[in-house]
């Protein structure tokens, strides 16, 4: 344990975004490309988005609802999708991106020129410590750089050392936007600033739009620092740190003044009490948790090449595990209370036209991003989900009255910052879909599963009924007079009618109704633990009962809309018709086995015809795969995640759908999903400008503890789908619902001792494998078992 995990390459990443290393603090966010002479240091901030807020209801649209209800009843398919695009999708179709901060641009002037390029040159991201650094010889020159983001401080700092006095030379300027447009089209003015500091100031595009200050400082050891129009140069200094820092008015009133401040602040603090301070904040999140599968060879290959032996074919059970440390690192870096969520990027973004805008995409991609935050032991990251559910709860108020005639709040797939929960995009796939909220408000109810705060569970409790309310309304009869959502999709896919006819707007698909049961269920189980609501505990209920239960189909899959009709792509990205599985626990091989079955076999579906082409999807995949107790299958993709989705910074991609056209049919032609992955790779492996999307790595990690420890229907299952790749392995820290602790260490793929802790007591079931114990434990007390004979005697067989 505690090995020094960190992600290290012998070159830099030159103009190679997906190759710079990230860092962040929440608001802040960086990518070090770490070039040699001309440096780029590209700069994001949480809050900087196109525009301001806006009422985007389309007027038409709760007149409508009734007729696109009965054109649905009446099998009358491309009028009701007419009608839906016309009098559905908000005006605008579209809501508001993130944008890029800056970039800072640095260029080192050295002494003397070497005749080949730098020797010994290496740069890095330490995990453990939250710091990326350069290091390289320029010919008799040793020079270093050190980049942090402080989240204490909420500013950048670049410390650039070399071992001869004055030694260090460096130009610096920040841009936005394209050169020789920035100033007047992305930002208003760059100003010096009494000699050793630049101001840029500016504001976004589009109505209301966002004001932005960026200031930095250079401080030096030695040398002479000053201003030249909109340069700041650095001559002869041993040493200088360069301090970072921004603002906007989404929370400022003067966002010029707060960021000058706290580059003041950082200066006069100084550069190691900002460092301590710094890792003393960061580690209190990294250290919780550690996790080896005991390789022996250490970090002593560079992260670039260990991937692309992944690619080849190889395995590498340190990068499996690095992998799920930079998945920790990344949410850390990108969420914090205070901040906005992670967004579609994290907080990393380039472009001003992000892909899909960069947005909140809640039909799965923000859920995802927050998967890891509780098992593991990361949940204040999770707050600023829970502030911008309830930063929705009015424009959702809004959007149900005037869109539906409906109580509670509601939000379609995608929001904000605005928390704007209006349709968007005008996709037929995906924008009528209205369940994003009540999504989100299950991660409410999962921090208290977690955690046992009842305090929480009492604020947030309005906000699960203000959800659950909405859909008491909503739902209306189908002919088999069970209670369904209408009108909404399965996310993003398209079914084909018995007469050719293809569509994706429905009544009742499976993933609404399995959510609504999930939901339903937690909010009834809130209201009897506050001792509330009675009546509206059994209205929900009656509701429940309502419900279309999950259904198996022709091909023995589970039943993704409400008939068993054919896909039009059966090897889709989502797979939201297996929610009951995860994030649900409607499904379970322990309980319902034929379930279980069903959902294997529609996993089997989905990759034979090309699932998984999307890291996100192949994540999600892992996490299907343990909880179906398969660990061989979740591994295999937790290997062509690696393989075919993963950048050399270790970002996940979302590569084109055209990757993967080909149909095969294992049941005729025998193949093996191995031999599919292979294909998959050998098809993606091209697609190295795929958009960056940082859910696959927040779910390839959430799988891997999913592989390790799960916590479902009052039980912890140690080690439920532990691969053959991973004999050996240790792991501290992980939590389980309960609010437990989790420890574990195996040998020779046998579990040889677990410690979990209780941090507030109660019942514990244990299982592993065909064994399950009971333990009443005190709040603070641990249950040690060690070795397979203890763990025989203690647990018994079921």
């Amino acid at each position: 344990m505690n090995k020094p995990w960190r992600l290290w390459y012998r070159q830099p990443a030159d103009d190679r975004w997906n190759c710079a290393l990230p860092l962040g603090a929440g608001r802040l966010g960086a990518m070090v490309f770490g070039n040699v002479v001309d440096e780029r240091i590209q700069l994001n901030e949480d809050s900087l988005w196109s525009g301001g807020p806006r009422d985007r209801t389309n007027p038409d649209a709760c007149a409508a609802v009734p007729s696109i209800r009965q054109l649905l009843r009446e099998g009358r398919l491309t009028e009701a999708q007419t009608l839906a695009c016309d009098a559905l999708s908000g005006i605008p179709d579209s809501q508001r991106n993130y944008e890029p901060l800056a970039d800072l641009l640095l260029t080192f002037l050295h002494p003397e020129t070497p005749t080949n390029a730098p020797d010994d040159y290496q740069r890095e991201l330490d995990l453990h410590d939250g710091i990326a650094r350069v290091s390289y010889r320029w010919g008799a020159l040793t020079c270093t750089r050190e980049h942090l983001i402080s989240y204490p401080d909420q500013v950048m700092a670049i410390r650039v050392t070399a071992d001869h006095p004055g030694g260090v030379s460096v130009r610096a300027r920040v841009e936005r936007g394209p050169r020789n447009n920035y100033a007047s089209r992305y930002a208003d003015a760059v100003q010096a600033q009494d000699g050793c500091a630049l101001l840029m100031t500016g504001q976004t595009g589009g109505a209301q739009g966002i004001d932005f200050a960026l200031c930095v400082r250079a401080v030096a050891e030695g040398g002479a620092v000053h201003t030249c129009g909109e340069t700041l140069i650095v001559e002869g200094a041993d040493a200088v740190v360069l301090l970072l820092a921004s603002a906007t008015s989404y929370r400022e009133e003067d966002p010029a003044s707060i960021c000058c401040a706290r580059v003041t602040r950082a200066q006069d603090k100084g550069w190691e009490r900002l460092l301590d301070d710094h890792l003393r904040e960061y580690r209190g999140y990294f250290d919780r948790v550690d996790l080896d599968f005991g390789e022996t060879d250490g970090d002593d290959i560079p992260t670039d090449a260990r991937l692309q032996r992944v690619q080849q074919g190889g395995r590498d059970a340190y990068l499996d595990a690095l992998y799920f440390h930079y998945g920790r690192y990344l949410l850390i870096a990108a969420s914090r209370p205070g901040s906005l969520p992670a967004n579609l990027q994290g907080i990393w973004n380039e472009e001003f036209s992000p892909p899909w805008g960069c947005k909140y995409t809640i039909n799965i991609n923000a859920q995802m991003n927050y998967w890891p935050a509780e098992v593991c032991n990361l949940p204040e990251l999770a707050t600023p989900l829970f502030d911008l559910i309830e930063t929705m709860r009015e424009p959702g108020r809004r959007m149900a009255q005037r869109m539906y005639g409906c109580r509670g709040f509601v939000c379609h797939h995608n929001t904000d910052l605005w928390g704007d929960c209006a349709p968007t995009d005008r996709n037929l796939t995906a924008s009528f879909w209205p369940m994003g909220a009540a999504w989100l408000c299950l991660h409410l109810w999962e921090h208290y599963a977690f955690t046992g705060d009842r305090d929480f569970l009492g604020q947030v409790y309005g906000t699960l009924k203000e959800a659950c309310l909405f859909f008491l309304d909503f739902l209306v009869e189908d002919a088999r007079g069970r209670l369904v959502t209408s009108p909404t999709v399965s996310a993003e896919n398209t079914y084909r009618l018995a007469n050719g006819e293809q569509g994706s707007l429905c009544m009742g698909a499976s993933m609404d109704n399995q959510m609504l049961d999930r939901l339903f269920q937690a909010c009834c189980h809130a209201a009897t633990i506050l001792d509330v609501d009675d009546d509206f505990r059994t209205e929900l209920e009656d509701t429940r009962r309502r419900l279309p239960q999950p259904a198996i189909g022709q091909y023995g899959q589970l039943m993704e809309w409400p008939e068993d009709y054919d896909e039009v792509e059966p090897g889709h990205r989502h797979i939201s018709h297996l929610f009951a599985l995860h994030p649900g626990n409607q499904i379970s091989p322990l309980l319902t086995p034929e379930l279980a079955q069903a959902a294997r076999r529609t996993l089997e579906r989905r990759l034979q015809f090309g699932g998984g082409h999307t890291g996100w999807s192949r994540a999600w995949i892992i996490n299907f795969w343990a909880r179906l107790l398969d660990g061989e299958q979740a591994y295999a993709n937790v290997q062509a995640l690696l393989a075919q989705s993963t950048y050399p910074n270790l970002f996940d991609n979302h590569p084109p759908i055209e990757i993967w056209t080909e149909t095969i049919d294992t049941a005729q032609n025998h193949i093996s999903v191995e031999e599919i992955l292979t294909r998959q790779g050998h098809a993606s492996a091209s697609h190295h400008n795929a958009p960056f999307q940082i859910d696959g790595n927040f779910g390839g990690a959430a799988g891997i503890v999913e592989m390790l420890v799960q916590s479902q229907h009052g039980e912890i299952h140690l080690l439920p789908a532990l691969p053959d790749a991973w004999p050996n392995g240790q792991v501290k820290g992980l939590r389980a619902r309960g609010n437990y602790r989790v420890d574990l260490v195996w040998r020779d793929g046998a579990l040889a001792r677990a410690a979990i802790h209780a941090e507030s007591g109660g019942l514990c079931q244990v299982r592993y494998q065909d064994r399950l114990a009971s333990f009443e434990l005190a709040a603070g007390e641990t249950i040690d078992i060690n070795g397979m004979l203890s763990l025989t005697d203690t647990l018994s067989k079921v």
